[in-house]
């Protein structure tokens, strides 16, 4: 008798399995969950651009508006070679939750170019970027639906899309989309916005803890902007950063990296590997290490049911989002580690970014320190809000996050009623 194949989970499937789950524990009636579960709008579009040679090639494209329930949509763009409209969906779901949860007025949405964006000139991504912008320029504005940066795309992409939104429009439109240069009406502190939060909630989870933070070990998996960001932070907070990854290479000191100095051997060499006095360590045991605090800020599904067993760790801060699976969250429950789910953890970019949408709607801009925080402010309230959930319903941090994110979107749908 022939086994039958078990399909593997998409992004989508979980993300709309713990929905369900949030649902469940909340009793949501059918009709909020019919109104409030799938996307609002999916809009895949074909993406014809010149390249420098003069041939013509043809990418695919995407922009999901999930929820615009309580706001304008709000998420990134990617550029990158797995990028599907399943991935899209399931990112637009997670931003409504996430925007939810931090309580700020957008709803979800995601948007993604099938390609590889390493292979092209920066001519031909300007002419991919614009074309895309075009494509999907019915669905976006700042009263519609905000793109923002995500994997693979600058702010300088994010200035392309603004030009080719105001150029339709025949006026400068700075809010279409947040992530752009300070110089034309970017956000100061942006950049360091996921970072920031990250380590605004992992203090706030210590302090819950009853873990001090001075000559706590910290590991982080994934030393990009927010990785890097937030182990700059507990660095200077007089933790112990033991160790650091990126794709090249892991490298570990047990009385502590010089976090400045590893950020400038990086901006140097490209990478972390070979930093003088750490050693090299594999990537599975950097995630094994015994440590307060593991910060995986690379990819999703890092830690899996085959890895989870071996994490040594009080509490787990998700910098990436979904690094952590399904499976792997249930081993972690059992272990005791406490977990900052991603659409809380990493809520600080878009915290920012509706900061930096609201100085482009009133011409008027804020200084860093103002921006840093309102950010702090922000995120420790919502850790609150979900900890509450957390201990009043003995639900772990995740579906505790979940729930908060659902049920606030739900009361929305629910105040707004049915058109027509």
């Amino acid at each position: 008798m022939l086994a039958t194949a078990v399909k593997e989970k998409n992004a989508y499937d979980v993300a709309l399995e713990n929905f369900d789950l949030a649902a469940n524990a909340l009793g949501l009636e059918e009709g909020l969950r019919a109104m409030i579960k799938y996307p609002e709008r999916v809009l895949a579009v074909s993406v014809p651009v010149r390249l420098d040679s003069g041939k013509v090639v043809r990418f695919e494209g995407y922009r999901v508006q999930h929820s615009t329930m309580r706001g304008p949509a709000k998420g990134g763009i990617r550029y990158h070679p797995n990028v599907t409209a399943e991935e899209v969906k399931a990112l637009a779901t997670w931003m409504t939750w996430k925007c939810a949860v931090v309580n700020i007025p957008f709803g979800g949405g995601k948007g993604g170019v099938t390609c590889n964006p390493k292979a092209m000139s920066l001519g031909e991504l300007e002419r991919m970027s614009r074309r895309y912008a075009s494509a999907i320029l019915p669905l976006i504005g700042p009263e519609k639906d905000i793109p923002a940066p995500d994997v693979y795309t600058t702010p300088q992409i994010m200035a392309w899309i603004m030009d080719t939104y105001s150029m339709n429009k025949g006026y400068p439109v700075h809010g279409v989309v947040t992530g752009k240069p300070v110089s034309l009406g970017g956000s100061l502190g942006r950049n360091e916005a996921t970072g920031r939060g990250v380590f605004y909630t992992t203090l706030s989870s210590a302090a819950h803890l009853k873990i001090a933070m001075k000559d706590a070990r910290i590991v982080v998996q994934g030393f990009g902007n927010a990785g890097s960001i937030a182990a700059n932070l507990f660095h200077q907070a007089g933790a112990r950063v033991i160790a650091v990854s990126d794709t090249r290479g892991c490298i570990r000191n047990a009385k502590g990296l010089d976090i400045p100095a590893v950020i400038a051997f990086k901006e140097r060499t490209g990478s972390v590997a070979g930093f003088p006095g750490a050693e090299a360590i594999g990537p599975a045991e950097l995630l094994a290490l015994e440590c307060e605090v593991l910060v995986p800020a690379a990819l999703e599904n890092t830690i899996t049911a085959e890895n989870a067993p071996a994490v040594h760790t009080r509490i787990i801060a998700e910098a990436a989002n979904g690094p952590v699976t399904p499976e792997a969250d249930r081993i972690l429950d059992e272990k005791g580690v406490f977990l900052i789910p991603d659409i809380l953890c990493n809520a600080g970019g878009v915290t920012v970014s509706y900061f930096e949408w609201v100085q482009d709607e009133n011409h008027l801009f804020w200084d860093e320190q103002d921006v840093n925080k309102q950010l702090e402010k922000v995120m420790t309230r919502a850790f609150g809000d979900v900890l509450k959930i957390h201990l009043d319903r003995r639900a772990n941090m995740r579906l505790a996050a979940n729930m908060l994110g659902v049920s606030r979107v739900a009361e929305a749908a629910r105040l707004r009623g049915l058109y027509p």
